[in-house]
């Protein structure tokens, strides 16, 4: 696979990005592509592993290592640097229903996972797999496939992100009529509204929604299962049903001054941001604008570096973003050896441009929020924090220790918090009275059926937060039981058969 030599002579290049402070200045993409040349001199990196641990497709230590969706990367990245260019799309297709999602947003576990990892920079897997498929797209290769047969069965997708399009797409080929039902005004799920638009443009998303359109797929929007249409309407009007609802019950602060007037949720925040884009009509509440003011995001993740690129765009005038644990090694911890994910330090494209804007990294680590003040209006005007130690007791078990002395204000008018998610919203899985654990829908991985006859789940929904390949590894894989179940026999791809 790839050239014999090619990670021993080639360098590892990364997709060129806009300058950060030109980029904040709009809401466009911040991230290029390669050009043709420079895809294929980083495929010809590949090189001949015998086993190759990119596409493993499992968790270590917690965290995804490898391919979830077990892209046939070696082959592709060997097509690329061939220039047999259709017949990568091809191969990335036949296990990926989304690349152009994946190849924008996905943390890329499989880069981690590359043997060329062990001592050298990784392959540039996502970059190369956004390549293929924006080309695809460019060269006109990607077009509606109609399905010649139809069954007559009919299922319903409730939710309409990553989990809920892959199922209804490996459905809607199999035959079955497939209608998703989406509570928003788009389709798209966190796609459309909890990423924004400079990390992946919301027209690529309404592409692949037109797409799987013109493909037969319904779509009905502003529609929440249990609340606009019963279980009971849609158990008589389908042969069955799967629940792909996500993650979305926010992981809450309950300090003092929590119901503060500027202490939002970020997901709150980052959707009416990109709600206010889309529609220039829509009025953004001034408590969900950064412009002018003192930005405190709480939490470390994807969701808290999205809400400091999009409070720069608006214009915050200072920003500071809390971590609950230390800095991370710059290198792999002794315990932390490859394939596992690394757990590294890194600058990610937020960090970067608010690095640019502000002159500093703008991360606090260790540290956690007592309280909130606000003024006799109720509106939020500080924040007080301690720092924390991380220590260990005798039986290996990691706690946090406050550190006396390290109390400290921070003036603030918006915080946001994006410390993760409990699990599933209420409303759909009560309305089915399908059975939960921990907030997660109850259903075995590779069974995907709920305790209720003909309802099965996917995605976060069932495993709880987690990334966009592993939401679409679940619906291709519910798509498969649900077809068997319907039909006995089944010839859509699983993870047994691929």
């Amino acid at each position: 696979m790839g050239k014999a030599t090619g990670f021993m002579e080639i360098k590892r290049k990364k997709a060129t990005e806009r300058d950060p402070l030109e980029r904040i200045k709009d809401w466009k993409e911040y991230a290029g592509t390669f050009s043709d040349d420079a895809a294929s001199q980083q495929g010809a990196r590949c090189m001949d592993c015998s086993i190759p641990f990119c596409h493993i497709g499992m968790e270590i230590e917690g965290a995804a290592s490898g391919c979830p969706v077990y892209n046939l990367i070696p082959e592709w990245n060997d097509l690329v640097y061939k220039g047999r260019w259709r017949e990568a799309l091809d191969r990335l297709m036949k296990t990926n229903n989304f690349p152009e999602f994946t190849g924008r947003v996905c943390p890329a576990p499989c880069e981690g996972s590359c043997t060329v990892a062990i001592n050298d920079p990784a392959v540039s897997i996502k970059n190369i797999e956004q390549k293929i498929i924006d080309k695809g797209f460019e060269e006109g290769w990607i077009e509606p496939r109609i399905p010649e047969v139809r069954t007559g069965k009919k299922i319903a997708v409730i939710g309409s992100g990553p989990a809920g399009l892959a199922a209804a797409d490996q459905l809607n080929q199999a035959g079955h009529e497939v209608t998703i039902y989406e509570r928003a005004d788009r389709a798209g799920g966190l796609l459309i509204y909890g990423i924004p638009n400079m990390k992946l443009d919301k027209g690529v998303v309404e592409r692949r929604i037109q797409l799987l359109r013109q493909e037969g797929i319904h779509f009905v929007l502003n529609t929440e299962v249990g609340k606009d249409i019963s279980a009971e309407d849609m158990k008589a009007s389908f042969d069955s049903v799967i629940i792909c609802t996500g993650a979305q019950k926010h992981r809450d602060l309950p300090l003092e001054g929590r119901d503060g007037k500027g202490v939002r949720f970020a997901m709150d925040y980052l959707t009416r941001s990109t709600k206010k884009l889309l529609d220039a009509d829509i009025e953004l509440e001034e408590e969900l604008n950064a412009e002018g003011k003192d930005v405190i995001v709480i939490g470390g993740g994807d969701t808290g570096a999205d809400c400091i690129a999009t409070a720069l765009r608006q214009g915050a005038k200072s920003i500071v973003q809390f971590g609950k644990h230390p800095q991370l090694p710059v290198r792999r911890a002794d315990s932390n050896q490859w394939p596992a994910y690394p757990q590294v330090f890194s600058l990610e494209y937020a960090h970067k441009e608010a690095k640019e804007k502000f002159r500093k990294d703008i991360r606090e680590y260790s540290i956690q929020t007592q309280k909130f003040v606000t003024d006799a209006q109720g509106n939020l005007k500080e924040l007080h924090t301690i720092q924390m130690e991380k220590k260990q007791d005798e039986n290996g078990v990691f706690f946090f220790e406050e550190i006396p002395g390290t109390e400290k204000v921070w003036p603030a008018q918006l915080v946001l918090i994006a410390i993760g998610f409990e699990g599933a919203e209420e409303t759909a899985v009560k309305a089915f009275g399908v059975k939960t654990m921990r907030n997660r829908v109850l259903a075995a991985y590779g069974k995907f059926l709920t305790t209720e006859e003909n309802v099965f789940t996917a995605g976060d929904a069932r495993r709880g937060q987690s990334l966009i390949v592993w939401a679409i590894n679940e619906g291709r894989e519910a798509a498969y039981q649900v077809d068997e179940y319907l039909m006995g026999t089944t010839s859509l791809p699983t993870v047994a058969n691929m």
